[in-house]
């Protein structure tokens, strides 16, 4: 957007360096403090930066694969180096990926125990075409939402929630066998504990989580729309907190049926409720739906860019920095309207982004700081 001057945030991604992954075998990148794009045709690695990118600052894939299919075909193991500054401290990240044991992972030269250790060093928000869907998809990709975030606010988060993983994993096993031991019934008590210990605690963070997210959630979705239209996002919890214990145990006969835990906070969800306003909409139209099943192609794209919007606002207050913006090829699945709420967010903040273009950009007079063509795994700066 011309006459909006560049805000620089205290976090900026200074290079990235990759050895055999994905498609790379060498790369070396400098970014701008601004707006870096990456531009070429489709599939000759542009994602595979920003993946390569958001692994230094969330551990894990946001494609959801497991360590060695990030390694280059044919190779043994692939390393990932980020250099970037906080508030003009230095840091540098490196992530050693191996096919046959888990990461390694060191913070300025030191090796962490705890994948765990890294959040919070650098903040990302990744923004693809996938996540314009997460209104209609599945609970999993909005469960997987707010773990991520929380993630990033409190690396605690990451501990309770991985041995809460680890309990109902268990648990599950231990349903499994119970058909052939029925003896082993009563030790289903050691595992409701555990659960019912972290469980609460993710689905307290959880809800406080969406507590903080809902009113500039509110807000920029009634920009968007012009104010014609109200929504609510609020945390669809499968279990009240104070009922958990009470609810595991009136499951038991049914989940030994079913061998899997049919209550707790890995069936959660988050809830969207949407109604229009103004004298001209009738008594039925003004009453709440539900936008996950009722909601327009055209609504459920605006909430969901929305709240990808209100993730970046939150993570800039709580964390009193702006986060990095990552962008998969979004600019071209949005309008024109969407798209300029998308590209105010851009110039405040160091983003990179990837495009098969620059046309968009262009067409919006957006002024972009460094350009990069991708072409079959090499990546040359445009000047």
């Amino acid at each position: 957007m011309p006459g909006i001057p560049l805000l620089l945030t205290d976090m900026i991604i200074k290079s990235l360096e990759l050895k055999n992954f994905r498609n790379y075998d060498i790369l070396k990148l400098s970014f701008d403090a601004g707006t870096n794009l990456l531009y070429g045709d489709n599939a000759q690695g542009k994602t595979n930066v920003l993946e390569a990118l958001y692994l230094s600052a969330a551990v894990r894939s946001h494609r959801g694969n497991k360590d060695r299919e990030l390694i280059r075909f044919r190779e043994g193991e692939a390393h990932i180096k980020v250099e970037l500054t906080k508030r003009d401290i230095p840091y540098r990240i490196d992530i050693h990926l191996k096919k046959d044991r888990p990461k390694g992972i060191a913070i300025n030269g030191v090796p962490i125990r705890r994948a765990s250790e890294l959040f919070g060093i650098v903040n990302m928000v990744l923004f693809s075409p996938e996540d314009l869907s997460i209104i209609k998809n599945s609970p999993a990709d909005r469960r997987r939402f707010m773990d991520v975030e929380l993630c990033q606010l409190d690396s605690s988060y990451a501990y309770v929630l991985t041995h809460y993983e680890k309990s109902l994993k268990q648990r599950n096993r231990l349903l499994k066998e119970i058909q052939f031991h029925s003896e082993l019934r009563d030790t289903l008590d050691v595992w409701d504990e555990q659960l019912i210990k972290y469980g609460s605690e993710v689905m307290d963070r959880r809800r406080r989580l969406m507590e903080g997210l809902n009113p500039i959630f509110q807000n920029i979705y009634s920009e968007i729309c012009g104010g014609s239209e109200e929504i609510e996002a609020f945390y669809d919890a499968n279990v009240e907190a104070d009922h958990y214990r009470r609810m595991l145990l009136k499951s038991r006969e049914s989940d030994c049926n079913q061998k899997t835990t049919s209550v707790g906070p890995h069936r959660d969800d988050i809830g969207f409720l949407l109604k229009k306003v103004g004298s001209e909409y009738s008594e039925t139209c003004s009453k709440p739906m539900d936008l996950r099943t009722y909601g327009s192609q055209g609504q459920q794209r605006t909430a969901a860019l929305s709240l990808k919007l209100a993730e970046i606002e939150l993570m800039k207050r709580m964390t009193g920095e702006n986060p990095i913006l990552l962008l998969d090829d979004v600019l071209s699945e949005l309008d024109t309207e969407r798209q300029r709420q998308l590209l105010t967010v851009i110039s405040k903040t160091q983003t990179v982004l990837t495009s098969t273009g620059m046309e968009n950009l262009l067409q919006q007079n957006f002024k972009i700081d460094k350009k990069f063509r991708v072409v079959d795994g090499r990546i040359s700066t445009v000047i």
